[in-house]
């Protein structure tokens, strides 16, 4: 088990960094005293014991009354799974009751961070409705690969320029020279999402709607297509 991963990703379901490490120690050593968990991790006492209520509080540790107070840890299954319920319940209030936005005008945005790219990328894919360009590396294509097979799926015409030759049921591949980090993606022909994207790239890029970087976006994809195919590099 990659202990750090562990409790770095309990994090995302509202444990602190102490007591995500108090969480593991029960799941490995099961029932306990807040004395016993404050030796096996080395923490003190009172902070050993302030996590083990909050534990208790966020509903990933149980008490069992004994002649002395001992914690025993929710399964994690369980308690992921109820997290996640209630996040999608506040999701659900949230978008109920959240206030009237206010539409700015079409502009460039920056988007910047590999995930941040990333889950641009598969919101812009969720939300496609007719067809959609992608350029990219074969790296990056993997990485959104069901994304993709799902359109398809709907009915959806899905073209991809990449550098590594790849069979996706239903897609037009292209097959181009090595991208290097380049990425582009249009969407309806209304949205472009373009810049660099993957490992040991600055992962940035820019997000518009505006339809003459769309148009530029659309015709520089058609001029490259047109190439690659006279060259014989679609392979599908």
């Amino acid at each position: 088990m990659d202990e750090r991963q562990f409790a770095e990703n309990l994090l995302h379901f509202g444990l602190t960094r102490q007591e995500a490490g108090v969480y593991e120690n029960l799941l490995l050593k099961g029932k306990q005293t807040g004395y016993e968990v404050a030796k096996e991790i080395g923490i003190s006492r009172s902070n050993a014991y302030s996590a083990l209520a909050a534990l208790v509080e966020k509903g990933a540790a149980y008490v069992v009354k004994e002649s002395a107070k001992k914690y025993i840890p929710v399964p994690l299954e369980e308690f992921l799974s109820n997290c996640m319920q209630k996040i999608e319940q506040e999701k659900e209030w949230l978008i109920a009751h959240a206030p009237a936005v206010k539409q700015e005008e079409e502009g460039y945005i920056t988007v910047e961070g590999k995930q941040n790219v990333y889950n641009k990328m598969v919101n812009l894919l969720s939300h496609a409705k007719e067809r959609v360009y992608l350029s990219c590396t074969g790296e990056c294509l993997e990485s959104l690969r069901k994304e993709l097979e799902l359109l398809v799926k709907k009915g959806q015409r899905v073209v991809v320029i990449t550098d590594s030759p790849t069979m996706l049921e239903g897609v037009e591949v292209y097959v181009t020279d090595e991208k290097g980090s380049q990425i582009g993606m249009i969407v309806d022909s209304a949205y472009v999402i373009s810049g660099e994207y993957g490992t040991g790239s600055q992962n940035t890029c820019l997000y518009s709607g505006q339809k003459n970087f769309v148009k530029l976006f659309k015709d520089a994809l058609a001029n490259e297509i047109q190439l690659i195919t006279i060259h014989g590099g679609k392979i599908k």
